[in-house]
């Protein structure tokens, strides 16, 4: 790939990569490859074991192994696009969130941070170089949706306003039981903030939910679980489409959909 250019960078805000940091790279390879068809090539070298995964040679995700040392909870985390990763880590820190990782340079890939918002949602930033994130959409095995599942839209909304400068709307069928918020950049929607109040997993806290598209949930379902992966939520309809949030072997927690066009 060549250097980014002001065309292919992703506007500031918009989720541009998604990652998966696990204990066994090789096995949670093959569950992957047997759900979504995604085959790999090796990922920058300062990230320790990573690989980038592909469908028909186009990058989708990235999955890299922790340390034998490190016991940190196995999940997806969802990257927004920065054109500064320092001036937005510092951004970050001034609305109440926190930077844990970075910046730091991922090679001549990029430049990104790991942060948490003011209620403790971790998400990355990415400023690309050449590595321009997902660069293949709308197929089975894309991720094709972001939302952040948490306590109440209202305050993190504003920290995701601040920060990224994201245009917070509330959902047409928001009321007391319905707490949704579209987050929009240039009047299209990007991500969304669902705030769930105590029906959040205690053993989860709030969270960056990655949405991989799928041709049938029903079969990708059936297949997570003869894989060796779990149900956390059955299909079912919802206003994106049918759905179902499933965990991979190592307990990574994910829903597959198929939109509705």
């Amino acid at each position: 790939m060549t250097e980014a250019s002001e065309a292919t960078r992703r506007p500031p805000g918009t989720p541009c990569w998604v990652s998966l940091m696990v204990h066994s790279l090789g096995s949670t390879e093959e569950f992957y490859t047997d759900l979504f068809g995604w085959e790999y090539e090796p990922g920058p070298g300062q990230l320790g074991p990573y690989v980038r995964a592909l469908l028909d040679g186009r990058e989708v995700a990235g999955i890299g192994q922790m340390p034998p040392d490190r016991h940190l909870p196995v999940a997806w985390t969802t990257y927004l696009a920065t054109d500064d990763a320092d001036a937005t880590a510092e951004s970050v820190r001034c609305c109440g969130g926190t930077v844990a990782v970075g910046p730091l340079d991922a090679g001549i890939a990029g430049r990104m941070a790991i942060c948490s918002d003011p209620l403790g949602a971790i998400f990355g930033i990415w400023q690309a170089e050449t590595h321009m994130g997902t660069l293949l959409h709308g197929r089975p095995g894309t991720p094709v949706w972001n939302e952040l599942v948490t306590q109440d839209t209202s305050t993190v909304g504003k920290f995701y306003e601040h920060v990224f400068g994201h245009e917070a709307k509330a959902h047409p069928e928001s009321s007391e039981d319905f707490d949704y918020l579209t987050l929009r950049l240039q009047g299209e929607p990007v991500a969304a903030v669902h705030g769930v109040g105590r029906s959040l997993p205690h053993d989860r806290g709030p969270h960056w939910m990655t949405y991989f598209e799928v041709a049938d949930p029903d079969e990708a379902v059936a297949r997570v679980e003869l894989l060796g992966g779990t149900v956390v939520q059955p299909p079912h309809e919802g206003p994106g489409g049918r759905h179902a949030t499933v965990a991979d072997p190592e307990g990574a927690v994910f829903t597959v959909i198929r939109t509705t066009h």
